[in-house]
């Protein structure tokens, strides 16, 4: 890396790039489309390109070598876990920020990932052993672990192509809808079916490896107040788990991580019910909610992705991370109480402040809300000595946090964080308010 890389993102998770990449004396280039030429990061780096799409790879790669970029960065969703973007920005001689394109396809297939992590020893939940192509296989996989079932997409993710069946009637008409939506989504239309965990927790470990055979961990995660399997809310670390089944979840994530030489960022997503882990998916990126883990480790995680990608090694050992503290994050959405998304202009926006308070967001007064994108418009992260502490601050903060001319989300998180199952850590994966 000479020093030039290529954002190849929008929105909140750009300006975060942008800004860790001008802290390691990088210099940045910004693309964009028309409805987004306003974003705030495109006035910070040193030239910008406009793009048709995020997401038309030969445009994005073209934008990179012609501004004389080495490197890309891809952030999260958009073309992050896309291999055949990965093989094209190596091919064009940049440097990914992330994973080699060949674990990017080996992961990102849900289902090739189960078999991996089961030959490495790692439980998965019980379902199916590959893609499921009629409703009389998801029948006879029902006889042998009982409904409610899931069906999921092999490919993708954001919590598009899962669905639930609940009984053998909801089955047929269910699986047309999963593989529909999966088709659309992600172009593959594979599906497979796992047994749903009703009252499962979401944790996840964020590993870090330099793809010689070193990885660590920054610790874990707990992102179980989720809506129609999008994250809502995110901590760190993951509250209430024995310490002795956290570190054995841990270290068999790095041993499995290093046996295949991972490179760069990754999650490892696993359900927690019953004192048992069971393993859900890797992703192979940076997380949205990576701020939690960067408030109570001390680490930057863009920061050592850059770091991994220019010396091709760690720059942190295992026994200098330390886990202080309690970080919460509340995924601020524009949309309305029908949960409908809510674009427009923002005619009043007020930052909250104080220690331990951050806001990860690219809005401003004046700035228009798309439609044409995810409804995320900002990550409101605090950070508190302990647990209570956290949920004090975030509080806080949600109180302070003023945004006018759009509906948002924000008195839906306030009455999550106060609500008794999240404040005593009874909450899980399908839990809502009543």
């Amino acid at each position: 890396m000479s020093g030039r890389l290529l954002i190849a993102n929008r929105g909140e998770i750009a300006l975060r790039i942008l800004r860790a990449c001008h802290h390691a004396g990088l210099e940045t280039v910004a693309i964009y489309t028309e409805v987004d030429r306003n974003l705030p990061h495109l006035k910070q780096a040193n030239a910008q390109v406009k793009v048709s799409g995020y997401l038309n790879i030969d445009d994005v790669v073209m934008a990179a070598k012609t501004k004389g970029c080495d490197s890309v960065h891809p952030g999260y969703g958009l073309l992050s876990e896309n291999a055949e973007f990965a093989q094209k920005v190596e091919s064009a001689g940049l440097t990914f920020i992330g994973p080699t394109s060949e674990h990017i396809s080996m992961l990102g297939d849900k289902l090739q990932a189960r078999r991996v992590f089961q030959k490495l020893g790692i439980p998965t939940i019980p379902g199916s052993e590959g893609a499921v192509e009629s409703a009389e296989e998801v029948r006879a996989i029902a006889e042998q672990v009982g409904y409610p079932l899931v069906i999921k997409a092999s490919f993708g993710g954001g919590g598009r192509g899962i669905r639930a069946v609940h009984n053998e009637n909801d089955l047929d008409n269910v699986l047309h809808l999963s593989r529909g939506e999966a088709g659309i989504s992600f172009g593959k239309d594979e599906v497979f079916v796992e047994k749903l965990l009703v009252d499962a927790r979401h944790i996840e470990v964020q590993i870090l490896g330099d793809g010689h055979g070193q990885c660590v961990h920054l610790g874990t995660r707990d992102c179980s107040v989720q809506r129609r399997y999008q994250k809502l809310i995110e901590e760190a670390p993951a509250p209430q788990v024995d310490s002795i089944l956290m570190n054995l979840l841990t270290d068999q994530c790095i041993q499995a991580m290093s046996e295949i030489h991972y490179r760069n960022a990754a999650t490892l997503e696993f359900l927690f019910t019953d004192d048992k882990f069971f393993f859900l998916e890797v992703n192979t990126r940076l997380q949205v909610e990576h701020p939690v883990t960067e408030m109570v480790s001390g680490q930057d995680i863009v920061a050592l992705q850059l770091h991994i990608a220019e010396k091709g090694s760690l720059p942190i050992q295992q026994e200098e991370v330390m886990i202080q503290g309690s970080a919460i994050e509340c995924r601020i959405l524009a949309e309305d109480q029908s949960e409908l998304p809510s674009p427009g202009i923002i005619t009043h926006f007020v930052s909250p402040g104080g220690p331990g308070v951050r806001m990860d967001t690219h809005i401003f007064t004046g700035y228009e809300v798309p439609h044409q994108y995810d409804s995320l418009i900002a990550k409101l992260v605090v950070l508190g000595s302990d647990r209570l502490a956290a949920l004090a601050r975030m509080r806080q903060a949600l109180r302070e946090t003023k945004i006018e001319g759009i509906s948002t989300n924000i008195k839906n998180l306030q009455q999550l964080i106060d609500a008794e199952a999240f404040v005593t850590v009874k909450h899980h994966t399908n839990w809502t308010l009543k």
